[in-house]
């Protein structure tokens, strides 16, 4: 089992000996129990990693041994408090609030579903907190981990189901 170490007071990532720049929440972090839908705030914790989805015309098959797939143009996520699929996978156009996955940005080009407010989702607590690519400028995220696309696919060929993120500011 590999912990990936994402420190959002210091705006970085680590395994395997080396550490990236990576970005986080545009409302700082916070501890998981204080965690509320559109705050913009990452939230502190051991978060497993779920699946990968991945642009198939931005990324090759991953040698990952993760659950993944490719993403298609009407993938979306729930991040509407009163939808029954809060905090899951949607496909668009779908009534309740959600987000795009297929996006122009390459911010989506690769995605780490992590296991935050899923197991079962509150409504309001949380949704889609991805560890996805890092925009170039290296803005902050809407609660996400991001890191640089290269890394970040030459790490997901080495995870595995019971791999993990840790987010803390040790």
């Amino acid at each position: 089992m590999t912990i990936f170490r994402a420190n959002p007071a210091t705006g970085t990532l680590s395994a395997f000996g080396e550490t990236h720049a990576a970005s986080f929440g545009k409302g700082g972090f916070c501890h998981a129990a204080d965690k509320r839908e559109g705050d913009g705030k990452t939230p502190l914790g051991l978060w497993p990693i779920r699946a990968a989805l991945l642009r198939p015309d931005r990324l090759p098959a991953p040698q990952t041994a993760l659950p993944w797939r490719w993403l298609r143009p009407w993938d979306g996520w729930s991040d509407g408090g009163a939808d029954p699929a809060y905090n899951r996978p949607v496909t668009i156009q779908h009534p309740h609030s959600h987000e795009s996955l297929w996006c122009d940005d390459h911010a989506y080009d690769l995605i780490l579903v992590l296991a935050h407010n899923d197991s079962p989702p509150i409504p309001g607590l949380g949704s889609a907190i991805f560890w996805h690519v890092r925009q170039p400028d290296g803005r902050p995220t809407e609660g996400c981990v991001a890191m640089e696309r290269d890394a970040l696919a030459r790490w997901l060929d080495t995870m595995a189901l019971g791999d993990a993120v840790a987010i803390s500011v040790d």
